[in-house]
């Protein structure tokens, strides 16, 4: 009589998976941005390295990998909102964590069009994602507000909302390099009046 394999619970997965994990989710990240949502996942396995299998394993569906780069990339903006504010001064991690928000909106703008084909839609994971995201500019903002680096009657908010409006206002290519530039032109504007 075979046996069933179990799963054991809690393992963390061995570093080798791990590190497949996310080299896949890389290699994706470029794939959909360079190509769109519909980016051929066998290319994507042979630019990460990985067998098909491998891919597979890890994400049994294209939209199970489309949400896994989407949340990977919402991830690293908390995760860069830490350390960020833990290495740079209080201007400094505000400006460099906007400027990695605008790649962010990047991605966002390519796998959020899939990811309303999800059961139930995009709302759990984008709700999710808008959490995180707004505590990590409230912290900086809070933080620069402190260090008396930006005036006190800012709105987090407004500085994401102004970035997201560029990205989806212009049909240019070429937004993201106008969506950095209002990143500077933001702070400036921040700066408390003396």
């Amino acid at each position: 009589m075979a046996r069933k394999r179990s799963k054991p619970n809690g393992r963390k997965p061995r570093s080798d998976a791990q590190r497949n994990r996310e080299r896949i989710l890389e290699v994706s990240k470029e794939a959909f941005t360079r190509s769109g949502a519909n980016a051929s996942l066998d290319d994507i396995a042979k630019q990460a390295g990985v067998g098909p299998g491998t891919l597979y394993r890890h994400f049994p569906t294209r939209d199970a990998l489309l949400e896994a780069v989407y949340r990977s990339e919402v991830e690293k903006l908390a995760a860069a909102e830490r350390k960020f504010g833990e290495t740079m001064p209080p201007l400094e991690a505000l400006r460099a964590w906007m400027l990695l928000f605008v790649d962010y909106i990047a991605t966002k703008k390519i796998i959020a069009s899939a990811l309303n084909t999800l059961v139930g839609g995009s709302s759990k994971v984008l709700e999710a994602s808008y959490n995180q995201i707004h505590e990590a500019i409230r912290a900086l903002v809070k933080r620069a507000i402190k260090s008396r680096d930006i005036r006190k009657d800012l709105d987090p908010v407004d500085l994401l909302k102004a970035l997201v409006g560029v990205a989806y206002m212009s049909s240019s290519p070429d937004w993201q390099q106008t969506a950095r530039r209002l990143v500077d032109i933001l702070i400036t504007g921040s700066r408390p009046i003396r």
